[in-house]
């Protein structure tokens, strides 16, 4: 019994660490297109983690002290970790915002758990069981319903524009920066993963800082909006958000934790309703109801009853 309970202890935590991630990732969404014409895509993404180290720092430094050998020894899969969730996945996502529209973003946003369920099936040969595939397609339906408002013709009309490659490229990455989060150095500390991973992606993003720093016109329109923002992907969507991904992954698996992130058009439209005056409409209700079924349905784990005789 209290191995049971231990056990559905960690999978509600687990959730709880996905949904909560999932949520300060939304606001990293509305910032790239929001902040789109103050900053360039990289110089964000750039800003954004040297905000993340300086901040995580004191939580740190103890931890580093003690396992630097145990980095050392993996440094290969935590520069693979760190190259792909760090540098490469948030730096597409400020490329798309530059020029996709919002509802193509939110439509795309929505297929990187598509992809961890695909390349969990081909890679780590995981079956994607029935209630998982209806769970998923209550999800795109819900979705839809949301992007669209209802309205069919929205979804048929949509046309893809360079960021929308730029957001399926990022897709693809977080699927698999998420499977290989199950690689990560056994008995590594998580604020040294962390930082460490923060490190390793910085230094690779480095020579694309200055690259565009060299090639293009564009000048940083500094204000106080663009200060918060790039605090608030720093800390929030960064720092805090990764941990709890990471922690999340960890507890419950990659296909699990990423179901939970079909949520981010709902976390999305409650905070452009309270930041962009946008109304919450009976469409956006169902679209909840519909997304919500689909994720209970793909993680709902259902047991063989034997037949007695």
């Amino acid at each position: 019994m209290n191995q049971e309970n231990s056990l559905s202890s960690q999978k509600l935590r687990g959730y709880l660490f996905a949904i909560a991630a999932t949520a300060l990732w939304s606001g990293n969404f509305i910032l790239a297109r929001g902040l789109s014409d103050s900053i360039p895509p990289i110089s964000l993404a750039y800003y954004r983690w040297v905000v993340a180290i300086v901040f995580l720092l004191p939580f740190c430094i103890k931890p580093l002290m003690s396992q630097m050998n145990l980095i050392k020894v993996n440094i290969l899969m935590l520069s693979l970790i760190s190259l792909l969730g760090v540098t490469v996945f948030n730096t597409f996502i400020y490329f798309a915002g530059q020029t996709t529209s919002a509802i193509n973003l939110s439509l795309i946003a929505i297929t990187f758990p598509v992809f961890i369920l695909i390349f969990s099936r081909i890679f780590l040969k995981e079956k994607i069981s029935n209630n998982k595939s209806f769970g998923v397609v209550f999800v795109l339906i819900g979705v839809a319903l949301l992007i669209s408002k209802g309205a069919i013709n929205v979804l048929l009309n949509i046309s893809f524009v360079e960021g929308d490659v730029w957001m399926f490229a990022a897709a693809i990455v977080f699927a698999i920066y998420s499977m290989l989060l199950k690689y990560k150095p056994k008995g590594l500390n998580v604020w040294a993963f962390q930082f460490s991973s923060f490190v390793l992606g910085l230094i690779f993003l480095t020579p694309f800082y200055i690259w565009e720093i060299a090639t293009t016109d564009t000048v940083v329109q500094v204000s106080d909006d663009l200060i918060l923002g790039v605090l608030y992907v720093g800390i929030f969507a960064s720092l805090f958000a990764y941990v709890l991904w990471n922690q999340s992954i960890h507890l419950i698996g990659a296909p699990k934790a990423g179901m939970i992130y079909y949520t981010i058009p709902i976390f999305s439209g409650v905070l452009a309703y309270l930041f962009l005056d946008e109304d919450i409409t009976m469409n956006h209700l169902y679209s909840v109801i519909l997304i919500f079924t689909g994720i209970i349905l793909a993680n709902k784990e259902f047991k063989k009853k034997k037949l007695s005789r």
